[in-house]
């Protein structure tokens, strides 16, 4: 029985996620800002839920989370990083304490867990940590500047963090979702206040006021959860996962440029090192 500590449990990923885990007989640390989103899960399954109180910003709350779930199950096997924003702006348009926000929830919150939750790992001597990023990180698109910034930092991060901590048999994988039927659109999407008419062609198509695709989004919550839940049981799991076809399609596009552009100018760049 494997025991999960998920943040973000109120809506999309997290609480699709948390209901595919609880349904197939794991143990869950099921986390929100507000539990009265997740009560329902909690009482559904009282033996193997534990839901808490946590926002990701408060260094504090993170550490009772996982003082919690030791005490209360003793290991956490999968830590999954699910909780974050979107934000749209123009990178002119973009709100400095905004911005902060933005990196302090998708970025250093997920950073801040993985601090809090690595020396139980450690002890284990096993674990898995799978930070959930977006296409956007592979491949930023005009008004997703800061959003895709924070994901790519939590990307790199990764990639160390993968290298460090092999040898001690913790596993790190990034999922990056494509666009999804999730509430993530029309809750979880933050935007500029001021939009400046010279990205009105740009970023501005890209304003929550200007998206007519919100409803049609092709991703399964439940597939990816689904999705997620193999990937956790892969002994040699892949750094990156790629969910949905759009998301695919995003991503073999930007590594073909990505070569594309290397073997273009490879004659200018190999010039500079010493003769």
């Amino acid at each position: 029985m494997t025991t999960w500590l998920i943040t973000g449990c109120s809506s999309g990923f997290g609480r699709a996620l948390a209901q595919r885990v609880l349904e197939a007989g794991d143990k869950a640390v099921i986390t929100a800002r507000n539990t009265e989103s997740v009560a329902d899960l909690a009482e559904a399954y009282p033996d193997t839920a534990l839901s808490v109180p946590l926002d990701v910003r408060n260094e504090e709350q993170i550490e009772s989370t996982v003082d919690a779930a030791r005490q209360h199950f003793g290991a956490i096997d999968v830590l999954v990083n699910n909780a974050g924003y979107g934000y749209r702006a123009a990178v002119e348009e973009g709100e400095p304490e905004a911005i902060r926000d933005l990196f302090d929830t998708n970025y250093f919150g997920a950073v801040n867990m993985i601090n809090a939750v690595l020396p139980l790992m450690r002890e284990q001597g096993n674990g898995m940590i799978i930070n959930i990023s977006s296409i956007a990180g592979q491949r930023s698109a005009p008004g997703s500047g800061y959003y895709a910034a924070s994901k790519a930092a939590l990307e790199s991060t990764s990639e160390a963090l993968r290298q460090e901590v092999a040898p001690l048999g913790i596993r790190v994988s990034i999922v990056q979702p494509g666009p999804f039927r999730t509430d993530f659109f029309s809750r979880s999407l933050k935007q500029a206040d001021t939009a400046l008419e010279a990205y009105a062609e740009t970023a501005g198509k890209r304003r929550k006021e200007n998206d007519s695709s919100i409803d049609t989004k092709p991703g399964d919550p439940d597939r990816a959860a689904a999705a997620i839940m193999q990937l956790a049981q892969l002994e040699d799991p892949p750094m990156r996962l790629v969910l949905g076809k759009a998301a695919n399609r995003v991503a073999e596009t930007d590594l073909n440029q990505q070569l594309d552009d290397l073997m273009e100018w490879e004659h200018i760049g190999l010039n500079t090192d010493f003769a």
